[in-house]
């Protein structure tokens, strides 16, 4: 283990062998790290905190801390995080709650840029891109493979599905469903279209994209159909495709934020 002489390490830690660990770094009680982790100098890692293995944690990077609720009195709330995830300088991640999830949770493979946030019981799935200083409230849901832009605020209890794109700078005070392009702030938040791009990256075929393609027509693009009935439709239609019925069951489940509906050039 390779360990500098100014790091500070407590006993009751569980570090593997193969852990480095960079100057000044604070590890507390009850914390585990998994193998070929990589701790650069001056981060925090506070107590009842669980990393994985192969992860790059850099500069200035607190987690585990206390979550930024008025509600918390010290209960033995954690940190979850998986493996191979990139997090880099000065970024915040919060432990849960005792009133929420109780754990705020990291999956495999993020890349999680500067300066980002992620509050208390927040859920970040795997592959998930957030970009310089994106901010994530408490209790936000982050579904795989999302690609959120830099600077953007999600407001508390609001989910983002998956392969989706948030452009920069956007503030989402509502649900952002699967496969979608969005940006804006609030209520001039809009949707432009399917993330066409991020789907051939992850290796859809074109015929995957059609179908989702046409089940986002129905869904957006037509107005004399009720929600309701664009997602029946879609289902008859397109019920052999994944990604099809990932979108409909989205819009089915319970949401207390509502879901993006409007499309660019919407009044």
């Amino acid at each position: 283990m390779k360990i500098h002489h100014t790091a500070v390490i407590d006993s009751n830690a569980e570090l593997d062998d193969s852990v480095s660990i960079g100057a000044y770094v604070v590890i507390e009680k009850g914390v585990t790290i998994g193998a070929d982790t990589e701790i650069s100098p001056h981060t925090i890692i506070a107590a009842r905190t669980s990393i994985g293995q192969r992860n790059i944690i850099s500069s200035f990077t607190t987690i585990g801390t206390p979550p930024q609720d008025l509600t918390y009195k010290g209960e033995p709330t954690m940190v979850s995080i998986g493996d191979d995830n990139q997090i880099r300088e000065y970024v915040s991640i919060h432990r849960g709650t005792a009133h929420g999830c109780k754990v705020t949770t990291i999956g495999n493979n993020n890349m999680i840029m500067a300066y980002c946030h992620i509050a208390h019981d927040c859920r970040v799935g795997n592959h998930v891109i957030m970009a310089n200083c994106a901010t994530l409230g408490g209790h936000v849901v982050i579904d795989d493979y999302a690609n959120l832009g830099g600077m953007i605020a999600i407001h508390q209890f609001s989910r983002v599905g998956c392969h989706s794109y948030i452009g920069g700078m956007s503030g989402i005070g509502k649900d952002v469903p699967p496969y979608v392009i969005v940006s804006g702030v609030r209520n001039k938040l809009r949707v432009s279209g399917i993330n066409r791009v991020g789907l051939k990256r992850c290796g859809y075929d074109n015929d995957t994209i059609r179908k989702v393609t046409v089940a986002f027509g129905y869904i957006f693009r037509t107005p004399e159909l009720l929600l309701s009935e664009a997602l029946d439709k879609a289902a008859a239609e397109f019920n052999d495709c994944e990604p099809v019925m990932t979108m409909i069951d989205f819009f089915k489940a319970s949401s207390r934020m509502g879901v993006v509906r409007k499309l660019n050039g919407d009044e």
